[in-house]
């Protein structure tokens, strides 16, 4: 939250390996050389008291406040701490924040920047980011505008960047539908209308094993018509340089004895990603009372490769050949994406009497376009059960079995808010609004075989064994209010609500030609693909395409309505303490399955128990918050891929989640400042998930060994018993930072280390599932960096991951986990990277 301010900067050529004594050296050169020049130094801080720690505003509860004085789990990473830990991405900043945890957005290349799904207080179930599944728990925003996309959020890159705000439990009554678990605000530097500012930063640096990265970026601020108004333009370019190799080798595929090869793709570093965007905004001031803020933002990113590596946990006795520990993999078609988007926003801010009003707007467009590997499916379904018996060409001759994916995803969402806030020093004092939106994803996935035979090909779609062509709509509409009233001097109520009507459809064709599934035995409205056009309409000449595809395969909606609320009492003890109480109530609307058989999933909500206390010691040299609560999840969707990879969504009864945050920030000294943030967590099933439906709609939760599942199929017991653990998450995350500034020189110098750990995690919810893919091991990383600072200039380096650790960050499998489980890959920390950045603020 607060420390010296170190400017940011970009990345160049280096050294490609370099040792970690060596490096470590380097890092701390300059503190060294302060100690040998310490007689000539000027000694400023012998005589200085321990300095007091900076006051924190924040917004979020939709009004300026002091970060001490709000009742919630938040925590703040301000534009010091920022800069100072050199954070450029999302991935970065969650290690710093405890109550954060995050999973793949998908394998291959969605596995790497760009692409992440992200958890708060361990509310997660481990199967979300599918097209046709749940929206995210936590809400993401920009500002004032949502980023949250139906399958997964915005990576903003993070550069002019006043704060990071994260807003753990639920935040449903202000923030809404993804806000079921948390809330993460992303606060931009605004166009300040006084006068004129300008900064850039370079930045080179070096991963060892892997290549050669950098960034560059800048800003500029014009004050503009005699400083009532000003504009804010904001650039960056950045190439992440790659560490993971695609092994040059062959597969085997057992049931033709086809050998692949992968020599086309084969490549050293290949998991390279580029982007650039810019971010332009303005502020116009109107009157005295009124101003208006329009921003524009867009970004375009390249990534290939996977970031996921084969971690020694193959099977050998199913032919897989591993590549033995090393950052690598074994890929047999092209991997990339091309990620481009934009916002547009506009707010709005005035007075109406003493009243404040807001209106917010913000236009989202985002297309991907991407390639994947999915060689991994038809090695296993042939290598498990004789698959590839089933792929011929025309000639009637077997071909290779691999699959490779080819996909253009669409996504737009436009949201309005508008809202009134009374004054702050009333003693009742209100917040209500309206909130509208409308989010849509057109899907277009293409599952290819070369050589495809034209009768096993989807109608139209030469090669294509299996076509997705869907469009997905969710609106929004809501109701909001908080109220707060001064019950004494040190004592007051809040209490709050929302109501909510969602409205989620999903249509459009999925599925196999007719002559690979004719799906005969399979009643007609269970059918998909080609054999559901067949059972609609009739012969082919009937069929009415549905945007390329055969036809139009399904039409579904579902509607919802309900209300959340949330009550707090806080309790000031002086003008440094207070302790606060907690109710609050946050929900994730429902949705579609796609299998006929199977219903909609129902609207999943979390109920949260929460005290917490926000202190100040020692004159303000000590801030001292944290939170314990307890959780419950209701009904909770839980997303997997159920036969021929298809996505079915069910609501998996009761979870409890009890926790502790914490974080403290100490100004020891003048010159020494030490800051920490650790979190507990127990959250684990409180009914047993057996993996159906009562007759009533809800889980099922009695389902011992040897009884009948609803498919007349004999059960071993539950999928996952009462008492396991979600995934993703682990029971204990923390970080500590210390930072020493002294003075060299004609400027100020600082060294600085970080550590960042993270307990054993589970991958999957399910027994089963979890024998195959295994534990997430716990890890500890630690960063250093030292610098120095004259005037408006400044030097940074930085060791990233200074032991080199191969921190387990997530693990996946390419298709449904009892079949490719057999071949998971792991998503480690980026190895050790050594930086240099110069900057220069104007």
């Amino acid at each position: 939250m607060t420390g010296q301010r170190v400017r940011r900067a970009g990345r160049g050529q280096m050294f490609r390996r370099i040792p970690l004594a060596a490096a470590v050296a380097l890092a701390f050169a300059m503190p060294a050389w302060a100690q040998d020049a310490g007689q000539q130094a000027p000694e400023k801080e012998k005589n200085k008291d321990a300095r007091t720690l900076e006051t924190v505003t924040v917004t979020a509860q939709k009004r300026e406040e002091n970060l001490q004085k709000v009742p919630i789990s938040l925590q703040v990473l301000g534009s010091t701490q920022l800069e100072q830990q050199n954070v450029l991405s999302f991935r970065d900043y969650a290690n710093l924040i405890p109550s954060l945890s995050y999973g793949t957005a998908g394998g291959g290349v969605f596995s790497g920047p760009g692409f992440v799904q992200v958890y708060m207080r361990g509310v997660a179930s481990g199967g979300d980011g599918n097209h046709s599944g749940s929206q995210p728990s936590v809400g993401m925003y920009l500002d004032e505008q949502p980023i949250t996309t139906i399958q997964g959020s915005l990576d903003i890159h993070m550069y002019d960047i006043d704060r990071v705000e994260a807003l753990a439990g639920p935040q449903g009554t202000l923030y809404g539908a993804s806000s079921q678990a948390g809330t993460v605000r992303i606060i931009t530097k605004k166009p300040d209308p006084s006068g004129y500012a300008a900064g850039f930063s370079v930045e080179a640096n070096a991963i060892d094993g892997g290549g050669f990265g950098h960034v560059l970026e800048g800003f500029v601020n014009l004050p503009v018509n005699n400083n009532t108004a000003a504009v804010r333009l904001v650039g960056w370019q950045k190439h992440d340089a790659g560490w993971v190799d695609n092994l040059l080798g062959t597969r085997t595929y057992p049931t033709s004895g086809i050998v692949a090869s992968n020599a086309a793709f084969a490549k050293n570093n290949y998991n390279t990603a580029d982007t650039a965007g810019v971010r332009a905004s303005a502020r116009f001031n109107i009157a005295d009372r009124w101003t208006i803020t329009p921003q524009l933002i867009a970004q375009k990113m390249k990534a290939h490769g996977s970031a996921g590596i084969d971690p020694l946990v193959g099977s050998a006795s199913a032919g897989y050949d591993s590549s033995f520990g090393r950052t690598a993999v074994k890929h047999f078609n092209p991997e990339f994406s091309d990620d481009r988007w934009y916002q547009a926003a506009m707010t709005v801010e005035g007075k109406v009497g003493n009243f404040d009003l807001t209106y917010v707007f913000s236009h989202l467009k985002r297309d991907v376009d991407s390639a994947a590997d999915y060689s991994d499916y038809g090695y296993w379904y042939d290598a498990l059960a004789g698959y590839g018996a089933y792929f011929y060409d025309d000639s009637g001759n077997l071909i290779n079995p691999a699959q490779h994916i080819s996909a253009k995803d669409g996504y737009k969402r436009t949201s309005h808010e508008l809202r009134v806030a009374s004054p702050q020093d009333n003693r009742l004092r209100l917040v209500a609004g309206l909130f509208w939106q409308t989010q849509s994803h057109a899907i277009l996935q293409n599952y290819q075989i070369d050589g495809l035979a034209s009768v096993l090909s989807v109608s139209g779609w030469p090669d294509t064994i299996w076509l997705t062509r869907q469009d997905r709509t969710d609106t929004d509409h809501a109701l909001f209010g908080q109220l707060s009233y001064d019950l004494t001097d040190r004592l007051e109520m809040n209490v709050g609500g929302r109501w909510f009507r969602a409205h989620n459809t999903l249509k459009g064709f999925f599925g196999f030609a007719n002559g690979y599934s004719s799906q005969s035995s399979t009643p007609p409205a269970d059918r998909y693909g080609e054999a559901a056009c067949y059972a609609k309409y009739g012969a082919p000449s009937n069929w009415q395409s549905y945007k390329g595809a055969p036809c139009l395969v399904f039409d579904k909606g579902v509607k919802e309505s309900d209300a959340i609320y949330r009550a707090n009492l806080t309790w000031k003890l002086s003008d440094s303490k207070l302790l606060y109480a907690t109710w609050s109530e946050g929900y994730r609307p429902g949705g579609i399955n796609r299998r006929g058989t199977l219903p909609p999933y129902k609207s999943d909500f979390l109920t949260n128990y929460e005290a917490g206390w926000k202190t100040s010691w020692a004159d303000g040299t000590l801030v001292f918050n944290g939170a314990v609560f307890r959780e419950d999840w209701k009904d909770f969707q839980f997303s997997y891929l159920g036969q021929n990879g298809l996505t079915e969504i069910r609501n998996a009864n009761q979870a409890r989640i009890n926790g502790l945050e914490t974080d403290l920030v100490w100004a020891a000294t003048y010159s020494l400042q030490i800051s920490g943030s650790f979190a507990w967590y127990d959250a684990k099933l409180s009914a047993n998930y057996c993996g159906w439906l009562r007759p009533d709609g809800r889980p099922e939760t009695v389902c011992p060994a040897g009884t009948l599942d609803p498919n007349g199929n004999v059960v071993s017991g539950p999928q996952a018993p009462a008492g396991t653990q979600l995934p993703i998450t682990p029971r204990f995350k923390g970080s500590l930072i210390a930072r020493y500034t002294f003075d060299l020189g004609p400027g100020e110098a600082y060294w600085q280390a970080s550590l960042s750990h993270a307990g054993r995690r589970r991958v999957d919810l399910r027994t089963a599932e979890t024998a195959l893919m295994g534990y997430l091991d716990a890890y500890t990383l630690v960063d250093l960096a030292a610098g120095w600072r004259k005037d408006s200039w400044s030097i940074d380096l930085f060791l990233k991951n200074a032991f080199n650790t191969r921190a387990q960050m997530t693990r996946f499998a390419e298709c449904a986990t009892l079949t490719c489980g057999h071949e998971p890959y792991t998503v480690i920390a980026q190895p050790r990277t050594l930086g240099i950045r110069v900057s220069r603020e104007f």
